[in-house]
């Protein structure tokens, strides 16, 4: 039906829709959140965190209501039907484009714990959404650059003090904790300049995967390797509202975290760190073969279907 409604037209429709639904919902989630700012008792602290999980997991259906509008849409998902909602989960994936969070939100929604990403303290000040983040506990992170540690010695190590205190809220309920762990969304530029050694994905960075490892060693020891491929190429914000992402390939892999890189790790930071970055640049090897067999197939005209959970439109 949607396909006869020009895509601009479109876009616009889908904009208003997804800001009058991010407002309501949003507006709801004050109520539980000033009530957990307010009555600083754990129990009850809890409590809120979860009825604001539920009422986020609304916020999410509502956009999967106006995502699933896209005309012609042929979203085929692997994996997903390994997700739990009773467990705790380290989520990785490549980053491609804005539309990767959307996506991500429709398969994890009512299927796994509420995704969690961690944040920069200075979007705890973002109008409207900041106050929803901290209310729905999402870890704001004040990360010292190496120019600052090395002006101010003492402050080294309270960046992962700060990220295991965090943590520290996922305890009392599952979580899905997400890293980007490029950094950044590719683009040939950035691939360029990295000079990096994978064909179609940025070079994977450490850091925060180790904190988090670090700080949520004794809580989460399952990974989910999220492979996310665009094979019309990466869309902007606004070709997503248009309804012209008519085609993603999503893979999700399940499987055990390695005990070698889970925590915590004392004094050892930097042989733990080293040991992430070999982890991951395994898995962005095997990612960037799959990436290489689902390209080809696309150019062959025979993208794999057996097995596969597709997200009917």
């Amino acid at each position: 039906m949607t396909r006869f409604i020009p895509a601009p037209l479109r876009g616009v429709i889908a904009a208003v829709l997804l800001a009058v639904n991010t407002v309501f919902w949003c507006a709801l989630l004050y109520i539980p959140a000033l009530l957990k700012l307010i009555i600083p008792w754990k129990p009850w602290r809890v409590f809120c965190t979860q009825i604001m999980i539920v009422i986020s997991e609304c916020w999410v259906a509502c956009n999967n209501i106006w995502i699933g509008l896209t005309p012609d849409r042929q979203w085929i998902i692997k994996g997903a039907a390994d997700l739990e909602r009773r467990s705790w989960y380290l989520v990785i994936s490549n980053h491609q484009s804005w539309v990767d969070i959307f996506a991500m939100q429709k398969v994890f929604n009512r299927r796994a714990p509420f995704l969690k990403f961690f944040l920069k303290q200075q979007l705890l000040w973002v109008p409207v959404i900041g106050l929803a983040w901290w209310g729905l506990d999402f870890p704001f992170m004040k990360r010292h650059a190496a120019a600052y540690l090395a002006r101010h010695p003492e402050a080294r190590g309270q960046d992962r003090e700060t990220t295991r205190k965090a943590c520290e809220k996922f305890r009392f309920s599952p979580v899905s904790v997400m890293n980007f762990v490029e950094g950044t969304r590719f683009t040939p530029a950035k691939h360029t300049a990295q000079k990096s050694p994978y064909r179609h994905l940025l070079r994977p960075k450490a850091g925060g995967t180790a904190f988090v490892l670090d700080a949520m060693g004794e809580m989460i020891d399952t990974l989910v390797n999220i492979t996310i491929v665009y094979p019309d190429g990466p869309p902007t914000l606004w070709q997503f509202l248009c309804g012209r992402v008519q085609h993603l390939h999503m893979e999700l892999d399940t499987r055990p975290i390695p005990e070698s890189v889970l925590g915590p790790v004392g004094e050892q930071e930097s042989a733990h760190r080293n040991e992430v970055k070999a982890w991951l640049n395994g898995l962005w090897e095997e990612k960037d073969a799959r990436i290489e067999e689902i390209f080809r197939a696309r150019r062959e005209g025979a993208l794999p279907v057996a097995g596969q959970d597709r997200d009917r439109p």
